[in-house]
């Protein structure tokens, strides 16, 4: 009886599996009006793209993976050694289970109230719980190195990608002039080469997506989940629709101010100020032509109206303008970010930091030591605690160096 009900079950699934695929490949969702897959299989030597094609970047993603895994052990690792990259000393902190619960379940930095009761739960000072979460959030925070380790992975993938883009696309005449990407569209060959390099930037943003929860998680890191999504569907839908030529255009518009913030990133890491910081005028100077110039007067013009001049809009149409214009916003987001730099570059003469990045905080923060410097005030206007003492006094001197001993000594 059992087997019979699985067989039912697997019978039905096979059934509603079939179905939903040929629901999904139906021609009027790929391809333009009057156009279908038949017209894009192989014959006479001409090859077309095929949807599953593309399958082949999950096992090449497994392999970027392993690279990425040996480079940053043997390569990464010693060259920001190399470099001077240092990390900051970090102080543990004590095991404290109730302070460890309330940072893993309600939160990595408790209001002050929060931290008065935790305190007193405890048997600590307000000062010793503050010190206790700051070391904490701390030992979460990503090493210097680990940080250097990525940003020369990704620098070295971005620069060989645009390396190979740009002389696997050098002779197309619709790199220089984005209409001809629609020229005789969807009836478009492929070239091996065009392929090979879609499929490793394929592969390579698969294999970012398997590192998001391992890899340094900054400010952005919502946006960053979002483009990594939005260009490994861009990706799929563009080749599956044999949009190669205009997807192989945003990928090479990209990866060419991609690698110049990676390598910002690795020098920002080590002790070169001056060279981090002309690195990063010209990154700011590419990203800002290359994503809020050419990709909306171009990229995004020839997709919205030169696309449709011959077929008429149709659902991939749609979807396709969808996916660049989700990635034109986070352009802007983007630059936003890099304005605000900019700014503090210009007016402090030097880059600070990268904002997205969370910042090392210090053994002892500004706040704590204003707090303990001023004394609480009772209603009265008298200050809380002992009685006040002249300030040449002899008792004055001796709790002075007391209280400089106590502070050397924390």
């Amino acid at each position: 009886m059992e087997e019979e009900a699985v067989r039912t079950f697997l019978t039905c699934f096979s059934r509603m599996l079939s179905s939903f695929n040929e629901w999904l490949w139906q021609d009027r969702f790929w391809l333009p009006p009057n156009i279908t897959w038949t017209q894009l299989e192989d014959r006479d030597g001409q090859v077309y793209p095929h949807p599953q094609d593309m399958l082949a970047a999950l096992p090449l993603a497994l392999v970027l993976l392993a690279m990425r895994l040996t480079f940053e052990r043997f390569i990464g690792l010693p060259l920001s050694r190399w470099l001077g990259v240092q990390d900051h000393t970090r102080r543990q902190v004590k095991p404290n289970a109730r302070l460890e619960k309330h940072f893993l379940t309600e939160g990595h930095r408790p209001k002050e109230p929060q931290l008065s009761l935790l305190a007193a739960q405890c048997g600590l000072t307000l000062r010793q719980t503050q010190r206790w979460f700051r070391r904490r959030r701390n030992q979460d925070r990503p090493r210097l190195t680990k940080k250097f380790c990525e940003a020369s992975w990704r620098f070295l993938f971005y620069l060989s990608s645009f390396v190979g883009g740009l002389s696997v696309l050098y002779h197309e005449p619709w790199l220089w002039a984005p209409v001809m990407c629609w020229e005789n569209y969807p009836e478009q060959t492929l070239k091996p080469s065009v392929y090979w390099w879609y499929l490793f930037e394929m592969g390579f943003y698969l294999s970012l997506l398997m590192r998001l929860p391992f890899d340094v998680k900054r400010k952005d890191f919502k946006e960053q989940v979002m483009h990594h999504f939005v260009a490994v569907i861009l990706m799929t839908f563009s080749y599956s629709a044999n949009l190669v030529r205009i997807g192989c255009l945003v990928l090479l518009l990209h990866d060419s101010s991609d690698y110049l913030l990676e390598a910002c990133k690795m020098v920002n890491y080590t002790q070169y100020r001056r060279v981090c910081d002309a690195l990063f005028l010209i990154f700011s100077l590419v990203f800002f032509y290359t994503r809020l110039v050419l990709f909306p007067t171009q990229i995004l013009y020839t997709t919205y109206y030169e696309s449709v001049s011959n077929t008429g809009p149709f659902f991939g149409y749609y979807f396709l303008n969808v996916l660049l214009t989700l990635l034109q916003l986070l352009h802007v987001f983007w630059s936003c970010l890099i304005l605000r730099m900019l700014y503090s570059f210009v007016k402090k003469g030097q880059m600070e930091k990268d904002i997205r990045s969370d910042v090392e905080e210090s053994d002892s923060s500004e706040e704590e030591v204003a707090a303990t410097q001023e004394p609480l005030q009772l209603k009265n206007g008298a200050a809380q605690g002992p009685r006040a003492v002249p300030a040449d006094g002899p008792r004055s001197r001796v709790a002075g160096r007391l209280n400089n001993s106590h502070t050397t000594a924390t």
